[in-house]
């Protein structure tokens, strides 16, 4: 593979990656909108309520506080190893910044030909911007942003991308309490400890073959998006784990689903909701957009 290869693959990796990192911190795609349970059924997520009831005050307090301060890991099978944090926003899209490090798999053997292991990543409500720093401006005429828009992700990539454009323009963490509403098996299985925060842990698996109706507490609509969502993103299972503080609100996810390309397992914990979060478009004058690079040249011969 030569240098003009390399780099081809390593921005499509940057896009995917990145886009990955962002939704699996922020919880996934909230398709639809979802009905909160009636106000006499709202009880504390701690308490000795049914944990449908106890979710459904965990969906809409985690969904209203705005904003949180993540830390992530992700791994899917032989392809990619990523760890990141920073500070998210949802709610009118995702917006925030992060700092991520490949740690293993093809996707980090091919950054570390790059010469970038590591890349910084501003998420706006319609693109997202990463930075891999210096050495890899170098072959961007000395430009150090690449801009990768929704609108044109879901071009490029098909189905595939309009989930992602999806997932990064309605992602917020709740989406893991969704994801055990749908299961229809969710279980309380106690009370632990969280980096010194006492938290009731609840786990459930979606088979999206099976995923189930009026017992999940989700209305027709959000049911059948979450598992078109699910079905297009490849995953046939998915095992959610959530941890909740004594405020309703999620101190810990992890999910592990089966892929197409493998085993996906993340982790995500979150602290200081409510925390300010501000992201800016770099300057035009330090950033190129993807399309314009992934694009050959028509004067280039196939290498």
């Amino acid at each position: 593979m030569n240098t003009r290869s390399v780099r081809r693959t390593g921005i499509s990796l940057i896009a995917i990656g990145a886009a990955l990192a962002g939704v699996a911190a922020c919880g996934g795609s909230d398709s639809g909108s979802s009905k909160g349970a009636p106000a006499k059924e709202q009880h504390k997520a701690g308490s000795d309520f049914s944990p449908v009831a106890a979710l459904q005050a965990v969906q809409k307090k985690t969904d209203g506080a705005g904003s949180a301060k993540v830390e992530m890991t992700m791994s899917m099978g032989s392809v990619m190893g990523l760890q990141g944090g920073g500070a998210l926003a949802w709610g009118d899209g995702t917006t925030g910044t992060m700092r991520m490090k490949y740690t293993q798999g093809t996707m980090a053997q091919t950054m570390r030909q790059m010469g970038a292991e590591s890349i910084d990543a501003r998420y706006l409500r319609d693109a997202y911007f990463a930075n891999m720093g210096p050495q890899f401006a170098q072959s961007l005429g000395g430009k150090h942003w690449i801009r990768y828009g929704y609108d044109d992700m879901a071009k490029l990539m098909g189905p595939a991308g309009a989930v992602m454009k999806d997932q990064m323009q309605n992602s917020t963490p709740q989406q893991g309490v969704k994801a055990l509403l749908a299961s229809g098996d969710v279980k309380k299985v106690g009370t632990e400890d969280v980096r010194g925060v006492q938290a009731t842990h609840y786990s459930g698996t979606v088979d999206v073959a099976k995923v189930v109706g009026g017992s999940s507490g989700l209305d027709a609509k959000t049911l059948e998006a979450f598992k078109a969502q699910m079905t297009q993103s490849g995953i046939t299972t998915d095992t959610v784990d959530i941890w909740v503080d004594k405020d309703d609100l999620l101190v810990k996810k992890t999910e592990r689903a089966a892929t197409k390309n493998g085993e996906m397992n993340t982790t995500a914990f979150y602290a200081d909701y409510g925390v300010k979060v501000s992201a800016e478009a770099p300057a035009a004058s330090d950033t190129v957009d993807f399309t314009s690079l992934i694009k050959p040249k028509a004067s280039q011969q196939p290498s």
